[in-house]
């Protein structure tokens, strides 16, 4: 079973969608949040890849200091909060799909769920993730392939792939 994910080489291809609000995060406490959690830095989702966290000092409060990928454009962020403060967590999601076709820089989805296509998605151009996949729909084959989006503040990429045994093939 192939399979490949943004994390190797960090490509994504990015479409807009109609709900990039307020109500696309939810408020937490900075102190509650570990490692593989998700944070708002500077406008940016992010995936946290460290955590620090330091003691009250005799007259300051304690901080904690992430480290963070973002899952847009995979550059670092860090931020320092006060560990009681309220930190914005972006709402993430994650669902696959049945690639059916790739055509003109798009990729042609199969919602299973909900019994339809979805056309918006651009093969992803930054790295070699684009490559890989173009080159494995058009080596055909006895296999599906599934396309896993990440969404995210209104935006959507490519998270990943995986090639499994079509049903009825």
């Amino acid at each position: 079973m192939a399979a490949t994910t943004q994390n190797e080489d960090f490509s994504a291809s990015l479409i807009d969608t109609t709900d990039a609000d307020a109500s696309s995060t939810n408020p937490v406490q900075a102190s509650s949040l570990g490692k593989g959690d998700f944070i708002l830095i500077k406008g940016q989702p992010c995936k946290i890849v460290s955590i620090a966290k330091s003691k009250p000092g005799k007259h300051g409060h304690a901080k904690v200091n992430f480290e963070a990928l973002s899952l847009l454009n995979a550059k670092k962020y860090e931020a320092v909060h006060p560990a009681h403060a309220t930190v914005s967590s972006p709402i993430v999601s994650l669902k696959s799909y049945l690639l059916i076709h790739i055509s003109e820089g798009y990729l042609s989805l199969w919602d299973r769920h909900a019994g339809q296509t979805k056309d918006d998605v651009r093969v992803p151009t930054e790295g070699e993730m684009g490559e890989r996949l173009s080159a494995l729909w058009g080596k055909g084959g006895e296999k599906d392939i599934w396309v896993t989006i990440l969404r995210t503040m209104g935006k959507e990429i490519v998270e990943g792939f995986k090639e499994v045994k079509g049903v009825g093939k």
